[in-house]
């Protein structure tokens, strides 16, 4: 059987009159309708389909990637409501269901949510759910400190925001430590910061540490060649001023402009820093 809801790469095993139909190695088949059949193509070729079930509930292939596969989560935007829950755009001509009881907040037309997506044990069906917080699981962290992840902001708390991370686990990125606009569904990479004994986990939106100095005195080089080698900041400016310009703590910052005037590639001056031509 072919899984709905994934990526598979399948060999083209004939050409019929709706389409090709496309095989695995195990000899299942599924449908790749006209629409989708590539310009240029042999028997025996594979493709790369995303399958899924069409409006007659049909298993059906398409070269078209949606924004979100099975066991994944995404920021979706709503295309209507119906009297049986709502549905979202999430790329691909059939809308992706949402029943009323998966809503965390009752959907509205235009708006956009972030949802898991999950087949449905009873029906078959692909469908999303807004209620994320039970699709994510803590009980086992196979995470160290420094390690890069991959996030998605969820929602934001009086600590700072809550991330997806890894699409397996929930994690939190201190308001203190967030020095760029964050909206929920951003997706960015991250680093442990810390896994604690109840398997919270911190976040850091930075590499901290000894590992945080390089990228952030290359994030202060990229700056001051884009602003004609000075900009006007030093040790003494203000942590607000640093943030609206370059995004990083004082405490990075000063760290970066050290690292880069003990390799000798700027000058601090009292009015700001420059870079020092080679």
């Amino acid at each position: 059987m072919i899984a709905i809801g994934k990526h598979h790469e399948l060999e083209i095993d004939r050409q019929r009159i709706p389409g090709l139909y496309l095989i695995n190695d195990d000899g299942d088949e599924v449908l790749l309708p006209n629409k989708y059949i590539p310009e240029t193509f042999e028997v025996g070729d594979k493709l790369r389909v995303f399958v899924y079930l069409d409006h007659e509930e049909r298993p059906v292939a398409t070269t078209i990637n949606p924004f979100a596969t099975v066991n994944s989560f995404a920021y979706l935007k709503c295309a209507e409501v119906s009297e049986i829950g709502a549905f979202l755009n999430w790329g691909l001509e059939k809308h992706l269901f949402v029943p009323f009881k998966e809503q965390a907040y009752p959907m509205k037309k235009g708006g956009s949510y972030l949802v898991h997506v999950y087949l449905d044990e009873k029906s078959d069906r692909l469908v999303a759910s807004s209620k994320t917080n039970r699709f994510l699981n803590n009980n086992l962290v196979m995470l160290s400190p420094f390690d890069e992840v991959e996030l998605i902001a969820s929602h934001p708390s009086d600590k700072g925001w809550n991330v997806i991370v890894n699409q397996k686990h929930i994690g939190l990125v201190y308001a203190d430590e967030i020095f760029q606009k964050i909206t929920a569904g951003d997706k960015m990479k991250g680093y442990v910061k810390k896994v604690r004994p109840d398997n919270k986990i911190d976040i850091t939106l930075q590499k901290h540490g000894f590992r945080g100095i390089e990228p952030n005195a290359q994030t202060v080089l990229n700056m001051l060649e884009a602003e004609g080698g000075f900009i006007p900041l030093h040790d003494k400016s203000s942590p607000e001023a640093i943030k609206d310009l370059l995004q990083l703590s004082k405490k990075n910052f000063k760290k970066a402009i050290g690292t880069l005037y003990k390799q000798r590639k700027i000058e601090i001056n009292l009015d700001g820093i420059s870079l020092i031509e080679e």
